[in-house]
């Protein structure tokens, strides 16, 4: 009887601790395997956050750098009066000029040779001469007045990639405002050829001053643009006026090729003018083209072709 209660005693002992959880098996993480082989495994595996990816960067083409703009403080009157004493030693006559017809074995227009010769010295250009010109030709256009091909000729300039030298007048700069501030902001020079297109051999030294300062400071102050390029009206120069110009700073830029195309009224035929303007290039060549022409618009881009196909390239007029 005594066993039977003490067996009965020790089943509810068991029975109580039954429900406590040291008694409780811990669950596995095991997972049966096909070869009766088991692994332990995380039930909810730790997740682990990937770093976060940037995103890739988009290499951009560096931004095309532009030259600086030249600087050309000219000189004051009061400054340069000092010199008036000097240029009077010198020629005050217009001397007489032209690329003339007869070349050299290069294609250069041998006057346009001697007179580099004669008057180089004062910073002027009858053709762009030295080495560093070789292979090279410059495009100018003279604007006393615009005649609606102004905007054809630089549209065909930016198809073609090259920068020209368009020599304006104070009333051009005036009229034409929109027109001068799209040469400058598409890379061509804007070139001084007086405020009033005189003869600058035909007044006086203070006169000549004026024509070339005034429009200089009215391009200054309105387009913050400084020229350093100066064309003559009608070509006409004495070493007087060159000397003057080379004082305020300027060089004075002539040609070594033009033609009659000054005349809206009387244009040459499109292939005439062509083989007149592409018959002889030459190294440091000045094309001298008036912007007035319905001739020059029109057949410019196969002027550019022809002579690049030459050998030759067109570079910007820098001093």
């Amino acid at each position: 009887m005594k066993k039977i209660k003490i067996i009965a005693f020790a089943a509810a002992i068991c029975i109580l601790f039954a429900g406590c959880s040291f008694f409780e098996k811990p669950e596995e993480n095991i997972i049966e395997k096909e070869e009766g082989l088991s692994a332990n495994i995380q039930i909810t595996p730790e997740i682990t956050e990937e770093p976060e990816q940037e995103e890739p960067q988009i290499p951009q083409e560096p931004e095309e750098e532009k030259p600086a703009p030249i600087e050309n403080d000219i000189a004051g009157l009061e400054e340069l009066s000092p010199y008036f004493a000097e240029f009077a030693d010198l020629g005050s006559e217009q001397v007489p000029w032209g690329p003339g017809t007869n070349f050299n074995e290069n294609g250069t227009p041998i006057a346009c040779v001697g007179l580099q010769n004669d008057y180089g010295k004062f910073a002027a250009d009858f053709y762009r001469a030295g080495e560093e010109h070789s292979g090279k030709v410059y495009l100018t256009f003279d604007e006393g007045y615009e005649n609606g091909y102004t905007p054809v000729i630089l549209d065909t300039l930016k198809e073609k990639g090259v920068s020209a030298v368009f020599f304006v007048t104070l009333s051009y700069v005036k009229n034409e405002p929109e027109l001068v501030q799209r040469m400058i902001d598409e890379g061509h020079v804007v070139g001084n050829h007086s405020a009033r297109h005189p003869n600058m051999t035909q007044i006086t030294m203070e006169e000549a001053y004026a024509e070339v300062a005034d429009l200089h400071n009215y391009v200054s102050e309105n387009f913050g643009y400084d020229m350093y390029l100066f064309r003559p009206p009608e070509g006409a120069f004495s070493e007087r006026t060159l000397a003057l110009l080379q004082k305020m700073n300027y060089r004075t830029v002539c040609w070594s090729f033009a033609y009659a195309d000054w005349d809206p009224e009387n244009q040459m035929e499109h292939q005439k003018a062509f083989d007149k303007i592409t018959k002889s290039p030459h190294d440091g060549e000045i094309f001298l083209l008036h912007a007035v022409s319905s001739t020059n618009a029109e057949i410019l881009g196969d002027v550019i072709d022809y002579i690049r196909e030459q050998g030759y390239t067109f570079e910007k007029y820098l001093p």
